[in-house]
């Protein structure tokens, strides 16, 4: 299994679709402002979060519960800024839509902007041939509250591609997560 560069991520891109809206440089303000840089960089790809949050509440003193999840420990956010209340999280989505190819597996890392605000970015891998856009968990470790921008920077992919194709894929197995398109809550 080796890692892929820059090369390969802009060829997968252009040739199969696997990253759409894709960037083929790193991208690090947007005019008069400064972001926090997304697009291809030399071994991944850094992506974006959008504006549809939903940040976790407990004013319905509710368990959470991956088998049972009740939808309304979250308030729904549409916002280019979001606030994640102290020792809390929120959920979101990436901006871009990923088509991960039979060979690949991809993992996720915060990127250090954030880590060192306290703010730990969490997704599960990528499995081979998993399609949608990914739901991203952002933990706020800190006492204050914390801002995550929307359409900016907020993790890395790493694309990790072995020598032989797997034997059975996320698809194959009708993974319930396939082609989500939204933020995604837990499903049992």
């Amino acid at each position: 299994m080796s890692i892929k560069s820059d090369r390969w991520i802009r060829r997968m891109a252009k040739e199969h679709g696997m990253i759409e809206p894709f960037e083929a440089g790193q991208v690090r303000s947007g005019g008069s402002d400064r972001l926090v840089s997304y697009g291809t960089s030399s071994y991944g790809y850094d992506v974006r979060c959008a504006a549809d949050f939903k940040i976790f509440t407990n004013i319905n003193s509710a368990i959470v519960d991956p088998k049972a999840f009740d939808e309304s420990s979250f308030v729904d956010v549409t916002t280019d800024v979001c606030i994640v209340p102290p020792n809390s999280f929120a959920l979101a989505r990436t901006v871009e839509y990923f088509r991960i190819p039979r060979s690949v597996l991809t993992i996720c890392l915060g990127k250090s902007t954030y880590a060192r605000c306290g703010i730990i970015v969490n997704v599960t891998p990528l499995e081979p041939e998993w399609e949608g856009h990914v739901t991203l968990e952002f933990s706020n470790t800190t006492p204050l509250p914390a801002r995550i921008y929307a359409n900016e920077g907020v993790a890395q992919m790493l694309f990790f591609e072995s020598d032989e194709v797997c034997e059975t894929s996320y698809a194959d197995r009708a993974g319930m997560y396939q082609s989500q398109t939204g933020v995604t809550l837990p499903k049992a």
